[in-house]
């Protein structure tokens, strides 16, 4: 009996290490959120290690719209990420409080987000003011030099954006000629 139990225990143990891009495999490496001030964060989307676009989606664990299509984005990076795309989730939780942190970095784990995953280390707030939105979800889309060049918002009632629209832009751009 406890031979058979240690058999399906390892077999269960080996079917959970294989699946590339989980928080379990190995070669993923450690989900965690970076804490980085605005400036920083500039930094990283103009250094994206030749990407051809950057892919950032602003949420926060008190938004449930966010957490409910946050699958989307790990789906585009599994889909997207060989061919150019990168992507980098943006927390705009409080960088104070340390609950909020430890439920981010939980959530993550869970949704296997084994992209780049930023918490904006700044005046609690100041997330909105810098991408100059009132409302999140809100997805931006950036070219290689770290510029913006094209937005998804929540900011206007009359016109809401989905993740499949943010999909087809990605997949357009990316297969669009240089």
């Amino acid at each position: 009996m406890f031979r058979k139990s240690a058999l399906v225990l390892a077999a269960c143990l080996a079917g959970s290490l294989a699946a590339p891009g989980r928080a379990d495999d190995p070669k993923a490496g450690p989900i965690a959120l970076q804490q980085l001030t605005w400036a920083e964060f500039e930094k990283h989307l103009a250094s994206t290690d030749g990407a051809k676009y950057t892919l950032v989606d602003a949420w926060a664990t008190t938004c449930a719209p966010c957490k409910e299509n946050f699958p989307h984005l790990v789906e585009m990076h599994e889909k997207y990420g060989p061919k150019g795309l990168a992507v980098v989730s943006l927390s705009l939780d409080d960088a104070e409080d340390s609950k909020a942190i430890a439920e981010a970095e939980k959530f993550l784990k869970e949704k296997h987000a084994t992209f780049t995953n930023v918490l904006l280390k700044e005046e609690f707030g100041a997330g909105f003011d810098r991408l100059d939105i009132s409302a999140i979800p809100a997805v931006f889309l950036y070219g290689p030099d770290g510029k913006e060049v094209k937005r998804f918002t929540m900011d206007d009632p009359n016109n809401q954006f989905t993740y499949d629209e943010v999909e087809k832009e990605v997949a357009a751009r990316l297969s669009a000629p240089k």
